[in-house]
Formats: C-alpha cells, sequence, structure tokens
C-alpha cells in the first residue's frame, strides 16, 4: 500500500471513530490504575499492558529499570522498536506516571460527562499514551510500515523530573532523526513548540545556635540571613523576558527562644533560554557569595536542572507540516509556548527535533477536574497516526 493511501487522513480519521469506544474502554482501564510517580507497582502495571499492546503490534519489548538519585526503583521505561520500510527513525515518547496519591483511582473513578472524560491521569498522560498506541493501531489497519524504525518510549518518571529515565531518553533521542511527544494538546486545541527550561536552586545557611536571652551574642542567626537570601533571589524575578525567580519553600530554626542554626530556602528559576537559566543561576551565586550576617556561612546547590525546549527553525517545519497533516482533519494547528516542562525537553536537548502537545485536547491538570475532550481523540489520533507515516517517509526538508 503507497504512503499516499496510508497517510490518507480521512481513512485515518475513519478508522480513529471507528475505534473509539475500545479507547474509551482503556482510557477507564489506565485511568483506574494508581500510577504515582513513587508508586512503582502501579506505574509498571500501565506499562505492562501497554507493552502487552506493543507486542501484539509486532514491536520488540524491553523494559529498562529507572531509579531515583537515592537508588529507590520508581519502575519500568517500557521501550518498543518495530522496523518499517521508510527511511526515518521516529520516536513516539510519553510517561506513565501521574500525580495523585494512591487510593485516587477509588476516590474519584474514571467517568464521562458529555464529551469530557474525567479522573486523575486522564489527560496527564494516559489519554496521550493511549492515543500513541491507537495511532500505530491506525497505520496498521492501512498497510502503514513507512518509517525506518518506530521506537515508542513510554517513562515512569515525568512528574519528577525523569530522575531515572533521562539518560535512556538521550541516548534514544540521539538515535532518532524526529520526536513526537504526546502530552495532550492545550486546552485550546495548541501544539507545544517551546517549554521552558527549570532549575531548583537550594540554599543551606548555616549558623550558630544560641539561648535568645540568655546569651544571644553568642549565635549567628541563620533565620536572619535567610531573609536575605529570599529577597536577593526575588531580586531577580523577571530581570530578562519570560524568566521567573520563584522562592517556595523557606525553612529556618526549631523554637522562638533559640537563635537560628540551620535554615533553608529553595527557589525555582524558569526561563525560555537555557543562555537565561544559566546567567541568572550565576547572578545568584555573586548575590549570596558573601554572607550579610556575621557567622553565618552559605552553600548553594543547582537540583532538578532541566534544559528548555527551545523554538528552533526545524520545530518550525514540523508545525508546518502538522498544519499540512490535520488541515483535511478539520485542525488549525497552531503551536503554543508553554512554562511547564516534560520529557520533550529532555529528548530536544539531545539534538533531536521535537514537537510536543500531540495527544487529545485536555485540561485542568494534576487537579481534581482533570479532563480530556472524547470528541478530539479521533481527529488527534488521525493527526499524530499521519505525522507519523509523512516523517517516517523521509526527511521533510
Amino acid at each position: 500500500m503507497s504512503l499516499h493511501t496510508t497517510a490518507d487522513p480521512s481513512a485515518l480519521l475513519l478508522h480513529a471513530r471507528d475505534r473509539q469506544a475500545d479507547f474509551v474502554r482503556d482510557l477507564a482501564h489506565l485511568v483506574s490504575i494508581d500510577s504515582g510517580s513513587r508508586n512503582a507497582a502501579g506505574v509498571d502495571r500501565v506499562g505492562s499492558w501497554a507493552a502487552d499492546r506493543l507486542r501484539g503490534a509486532g514491536f520488540d519489548v524491553a523494559r529498562h529499570p529507572a531509579y531515583d538519585r537515592g537508588g529507590e526503583l520508581l519502575g519500568h521505561v517500557v521501550v518498543g522498536r518495530r522496523a518499517g520500510s521508510g527511511g526515518s527513525r521516529v520516536m513516539v515518547f510519553a510517561h506513565l506516571d501521574t500525580v495523585f496519591a494512591d487510593g485516587t483511582a477509588a476516590a474519584r473513578p474514571f467517568r464521562v460527562e458529555g464529551t469530557r472524560a474525567l479522573g486523575p491521569g486522564v489527560s496527564d498522560d494516559k489519554g496521550g499514551l493511549l492515543a500513541g498506541l491507537y495511532a500505530v493501531d491506525a497505520l496498521d489497519a492501512l498497510g502503514g510500515d513507512a518509517f525506518g524504525e518506530l521506537v515508542v518510549v513510554l517513562t515512569p518518571d515525568e512528574e519528577i523530573g525523569a530522575p531515572g529515565s533521562a539518560a535512556l531518553l538521550r541516548e534514544l533521542a540521539a538515535e532518532c532523526d524526529v520526536a513526537l511527544c504526546l502530552e495532550c494538546a492545550r486546552e485550546n486545541g495548541d501544539l507545544v513548540g517551546a517549554r521552558k527550561g527549570v532549575a531548583d536552586l537550594h540554599v543551606t545557611v548555616s549558623g550558630q545556635a544560641a539561648h535568645s536571652g540568655v546569651e544571644p551574642d553568642r549565635g549567628a542567626s541563620a533565620a536572619v540571613e535567610a531573609a536575605r537570601v529570599v529577597l536577593a533571589l526575588a531580586e531577580l524575578d523577571r530581570t530578562r523576558p519570560g524568566l521567573t525567580v520563584n522562592v517556595g519553600v523557606v525553612r529556618a530554626g526549631t523554637r522562638p527562644n533559640v537563635v537560628a542554626s540551620e535554615a533553608t530556602v529553595v527557589a525555582e528559576v524558569r526561563g525560555a533560554h537555557l543562555d537565561d537559566i544559566e546567567q541568572v543561576i550565576e547572578a545568584a551565586r555573586t548575590r549570596i557569595s558573601t554572607p550579610g550576617t556575621a557567622g553565618t556561612r552559605l552553600r548553594l546547590d543547582v537540583r532538578d536542572a532541566c534544559p528548555p525546549l527551545e523554538w528552533t527553525e526545524a520545530t518550525g517545519r514540523l508545525v508546518a507540516l502538522a498544519r499540512e497533516v490535520g488541515s483535511p482533519l478539520g485542525i488549525d494547528v497552531r503551536a503554543a509556548v508553554t512554562g511547564g516542562v516534560s520529557d520533550a525537553n529532555i529528548v530536544a536537548a539531545a539534538g533531536c527535533p521535537t514537537l510536543d502537545g500531540l495527544g487529545p485536547i485536555g485540561g485542568d491538570d494534576h487537579s481534581e477536574s482533570e479532563w480530556l475532550d472524547l470528541s478530539s481523540v479521533a481527529p488527534r489520533i488521525a493527526l499524530l497516526a499521519g505525522l507519523i507515516a509523512r516523517l517516517g517517509a523521509g526527511p521533510t526538508n
């Protein structure tokens, strides 16, 4: 069967619509599984289900353990690979974990209200994950293998910054020609062409404890120094376009009658450009390098840094191709810039052209009202399948 037939939007849409009831059934099943980022068993239940589906579609599947920085098993990365007859290696990726605590699936079960499905993780990212599997089904139904290789990657720890899967994501991204991220589309239907990067600044302040009434002069207040640090970091907020510095955590002392000997300040930096993030980190180091409170000491650690998904010429070409594929489907493809981070940041930083937001339309992520627009499911599956076929056939530039 020709590429033209395989990627025909109307045929892909018809197949996706015929499978809509199956999609909703599978979505209900996945949402019923608690799979918070620290629930390795739950994450792996979702991953095992998806791995079985991939094997049934002819993929070679491997499962790689993912550990956090302390050595805790977070679950397994599922990697499915299938060779085709095309010219390019396409990576499609989503995540298995949610932000919700154990018991949420039972307390707030999957339900459908009108055209919306609701439940924990229904949009972020179980709807997107499932859309990827159904896009493969749609291509298979039309005899489609117009890709050099299709690589499907499902991670267990995206919601906590991918500490256990980032290295594997980078390795796989370096092998691929293009990548499509299955985070759901924005509420207005936009895809995602750029995301801010993020870094956490952990400032530890050490002082000297003393009785605040009997001998306060023997103390060195870490709390007072922490207050200075908070103000110094806050002054860096919005010093560059689109860059934010949020002081989110401040802890100090143990009792009001004890001069505080320890304090912690944690600030989050977000920026659209890696250079902006790096420069504000250096500015933070300079501003707090010399304590303003006698007898105190400061240490700044940069943690959980994730580079931005920056808009590039390749991004523009991917959006243009998505617009071409989406037009017959009635989708006016546009791409937004968002402050949230996803695994797409990691993949793009490895040098692989990446387009995000290719799941169905959803919203209110991470909240009790999280929803997925079921009327968008079939068109977005057809868009994704058409993109895979077009990109897999060979370079678009």
